[in-house]
C-alpha cells in the first residue's frame, strides 16, 4: 500500500487530520490550476478549490480504490463542482473577470496578451457552459486537465467513442459560435463604413 492509500485509509477510518492535510497538500496546486484555467479569477478559484477539498473530505468514505485512482476520483468531483457552479444562479449574477490589479504586468505586450487570452477563454467557456453536463466535463478534462480520451472515459465511466463524440461536438459548437460572431462583427463593420 503506497503512502497516498495509507492517508486515505486513515482519513476514512479515523478522520485523521494530518493525513487529510498531506492528501490536500499533494493535490491542491494541481486542482487549483485546473479550476483557475476555467474561471480566470484567483479568488473564485481558491473558493471553488476549497469547496472541492471540503466535499472530498466529507465524502471520502465512499471512495473505492478498486473503481478508480484517487486522482481520477478527485477530477470527477472537481468537474462536477465546476458544472454545478456554472449552472447556479450565483454564476449568472456575477461576472468572472479578474480584478485589474491581478492583470497588472510590467510589460504592456504581456498585459495585452493576457487580456486577449482571458477574452477568448471566456468566449469558449460561455459556449461550453451552455452544453449538457457530460459534454462540459469531457471538454474540461481534455482541455484544462490535459487528460487523454481513454482516461476521460475512465473518470466518467463512459465508452471511449462517447467521449470522443462529445468532445468533438463541443469543439464544433465552439467553432460555429465563433464563426457566427466573427461574421456578425464583419457585417457590422461593413455597415458602419458605408456613407
Amino acid at each position: 500500500m503506497n503512502e497516498e492509500q495509507q492517508w486515505i485509509k486513515r482519513i476514512q477510518k479515523r478522520a485523521d487530520r494530518s493525513a487529510a492535510n498531506a492528501l490536500i497538500t499533494k493535490y491542491y496546486k494541481e486542482i487549483f490550476s485546473f479550476i483557475y484555467k476555467q474561471t480566470l479569477n484567483t479568488e473564485l478559484a481558491k473558493d471553488l478549490t476549497q469547496d472541492i477539498f471540503s466535499g472530498v473530505l466529507q465524502t471520502i468514505r465512499s471512495y473505492d480504490s478498486r473503481k478508480a485512482s484517487f486522482r481520477t476520483w478527485l477530477y470527477r468531483v472537481s468537474t462536477n463542482r465546476l458544472v454545478d457552479y456554472y449552472r447556479s444562479r450565483h454564476y449568472r449574477s456575477q461576472q468572472l473577470q479578474a480584478p485589474l490589479e491581478e492583470l497588472e504586468r510590467p510589460d504592456l505586450e504581456d498585459f495585452t496578451i493576457t487580456l486577449e487570452y482571458k477574452e477568448d477563454a471566456q468566449r469558449v467557456m460561455d459556449v461550453v457552459n451552455c452544453r449538457e453536463a457530460r459534454s462540459q466535463q469531457i471538454f474540461r478534462l481534455r482541455l484544462f486537465a490535459d487528460y487523454p480520451f481513454h482516461e476521460i472515459a475512465s473518470v466518467l465511466e463512459l465508452p471511449l467513442s462517447t467521449v470522443k463524440t462529445n468532445y468533438y461536438a463541443t469543439v464544433r459548437a465552439v467553432r460555429s459560435h465563433f464563426e457566427k460572431e466573427d461574421k456578425a462583427h464583419e457585417q457590422g463593420e461593413a455597415g458602419h463604413s458605408l456613407p
